[in-house]
């Protein structure tokens, strides 16, 4: 039985990534491809941390977080209790970040709206014909 190798532009292609990600992802200690003289061979296992790594990032894990996780992974065992929990817990304080951040969010728009229309309505009031030509966009 032959084990799935795969080359750094296949790799790139797959995941819609540059080899210039691939090889940051490398240097951080992420991926472990084997060398065949100048040539990157990845592995299965390289294929699979890379996904972990790239689904991860959208996430909005840190590199060292995504290591910490991929560290803990174990193809022989996927349901680690270990790595489950240590998922579970960077995912409730990453929701809660984002609550935080989402939250800001709304009470910035919520200022920007009552701005906009304390302008608008100081606009209104003022009876010089170079409002009508505010273009509708900023309105």
């Amino acid at each position: 039985m032959t084990l799935a190798s795969y080359s750094i532009s296949d790799l790139a292609e797959t995941f819609t990534i540059t080899p210039r990600t691939l090889r940051f992802y490398e240097s951080k200690g992420l991926l472990s491809p084997k060398r065949q003289g100048v040539i990157r061979v990845y592995s299965e296992k390289d294929k699979v941390r890379l996904e972990l790594a790239l689904r991860a990032k959208r996430l909005g894990f840190s590199l060292e977080e995504i290591k910490e996780i991929i560290e803990l992974y174990d193809p022989a065992q996927p349901e680690d209790p270990r790595q489950l929990y240590s998922v579970l817990r960077k995912l409730h304080e990453k929701r809660k970040d984002l609550i935080n951040k989402f939250n800001d969010i709304r009470e910035t728009l919520n200022a920007m709206d009552i701005i906009e229309e304390r302008a608008l309505a100081t606009l209104g009031k003022r009876q010089n014909p170079r409002v009508n030509q505010i273009p509708l966009e900023l309105i």
